[in-house]
C-alpha cells in the first residue's frame, strides 16, 4: 500500500457515494479528506466530521475536533485547568516514560506520516449508503528531547470514521474507529505499560457539558468510587448522556472484546469537568508488551444528536463488533 508523506502543503480527496459502484436513492454527502501541515480534515460537503491534529503538537497527535450529525463538537481541547488534555488522546505511560502529562520530562509521540487513505461505504438497507474516511498514521513513542536512548514503541494509528444509522431507530450517529497496534524495536527488552488509573483513550468533553450529565454502562452498574466525583466500572460500553447548549447528546465509547483485559474498565467523572476514558486498569496491573509480539487495541466512539436508550447503545455495540469481525476475516 501507498504512502502518503505531507510537508507543508495541502492535500485534499474527495469521492461520491455513487463513484463506489453501488445504486442508492439516498446518497450522502461525499466526503473530503484534507491535510495541511499541521491538521487534517474529514468534511462532508463543507461540514466538518473531524478535526485531527498532528503537527505543531510538541507532545502528541490526537484528535483535536469531533461533530455530531448535527454540528456538535464533543471535545475540548487545552483548556487552563488542564492543558494537557486534547479532545480525544490515546496515551499511556511506556517504562517510566510518561506520554500523558506533558511536562519536560514526558515522552513525545511524533508523527512520521499517513498512510492508506481509503474511502468506503456502509451499506445500510437498500436505499442508504453511509460514506466512511480511513487513514492511517505511523508514530514513533520516543523519550524525552535531549535523551539518546532511541524509540520505546512504534504505532500504528488508524482511524475510521463516517457516519451510521443506529439499529431500531432512525437516528444517525458520527461514528469513530481507533485502532493502536504497540510493537517494540526489534532486538529490544519487552516495554511495560503502566499509569494512573485514567491514562488510555481519554476524551475531555466541552464546558458546556461539565456537571450536568449522566454516566450509563452496559451492565447499569454504578461503578466503584476512586476518588471524589472519579469512577471506575468494567462493562463492554460506557456511554454520557448531556444537553449541550439546549441540545441533547449522547456520546458512547465501545471496547473490542479482543482487547486484553476485556471488559473495558471506564474512568468516568462529571464534575468539576467531564471525562471519560477507556482504560486497562495499569494502575493494578502493569501490562508487558514483548518484541515481535504487537499490542491491538481496538476502540469505537458514537456521538448522536438525541438521548439514546441503553438497549439501542447494545445494539450499536453488537453491530459494530460483528462488523469487525467480518472486516478482520
Amino acid at each position: 500500500m501507498s504512502t502518503i508523506n505531507v510537508l507543508h502543503t495541502v492535500a485534499i480527496v474527495t469521492i461520491l457515494v455513487a463513484s463506489i459502484g453501488v445504486q442508492a436513492t439516498q446518497v450522502q454527502q461525499p466526503l473530503q479528506f484534507i491535510v495541511d501541515a499541521n491538521n487534517a480534515w474529514v468534511r462532508a460537503g463543507e461540514t466538518p466530521i473531524l478535526r485531527y491534529s498532528y503537527g505543531g503538537v510538541p507532545f502528541k497527535p490526537y484528535i483535536k475536533e469531533l461533530y455530531t450529525p448535527g454540528g456538535v463538537n464533543i471535545l475540548l481541547d487545552a483548556p487552563p485547568d488542564h492543558l494537557h488534555h486534547h479532545g480525544l488522546m490515546f496515551a499511556v505511560a511506556a517504562n517510566g516514560v510518561n506520554y500523558w502529562e506533558e511536562t519536560p520530562t514526558a515522552g513525545r509521540q511524533r508523527h512520521r506520516d499517513f498512510t492508506d487513505i481509503e474511502f468506503t461505504a456502509h451499506f445500510d438497507g437498500p436505499f442508504v449508503r453511509y460514506p466512511i474516511t480511513h487513514f492511517g498514521e505511523r508514530t514513533h513513542w520516543t523519550h524525552p528531547p535531549g535523551s539518546d536512548r532511541g524509540i520505546v514503541l512504534f504505532e500504528l494509528r488508524d482511524i475510521e470514521v463516517g457516519q451510521r444509522r443506529t439499529p431500531g431507530t432512525s437516528a444517525p450517529a458520527t461514528v469513530l474507529v481507533w485502532k493502536s497496534e504497540l510493537s517494540v524495536p526489534d532486538g529490544n527488552h519487552p516495554v511495560v505499560l503502566s499509569g494512573s488509573h485514567y491514562f488510555g483513550l481519554g476524551l475531555r468533553f466541552p464546558r458546556s457539558m461539565d456537571a450536568t450529565g449522566q454516566f450509563l454502562n452496559a451492565d447499569g452498574k454504578e461503578g466503584t468510587i476512586f476518588r471524589g466525583e472519579e469512577r471506575l466500572v468494567r462493562s463492554n460500553w460506557c456511554a454520557y448522556q448531556v444537553t449541550a447548549d439546549g441540545k441533547p447528546v449522547t456520546v458512547a465509547m465501545f471496547g473490542y472484546p479482543s482487547n486484553p483485559r476485556n471488559p473495558t474498565t471506564w474512568f468516568t467523572m462529571a464534575k468539576p469537568f467531564a471525562y471519560m476514558s477507556a482504560t486497562l486498569g495499569l494502575h493494578e496491573q502493569p501490562l508487558e508488551v514483548r518484541a515481535g509480539h504487537p499490542l491491538m487495541l481496538r476502540y469505537c466512539v458514537a456521538a448522536w444528536d438525541r438521548h439514546i436508550l441503553p438497549a439501542q447503545i447494545d445494539a450499536f455495540y453488537d453491530e459494530w463488533t460483528v462488523a469487525s469481525r467480518v472486516k478482520l476475516k
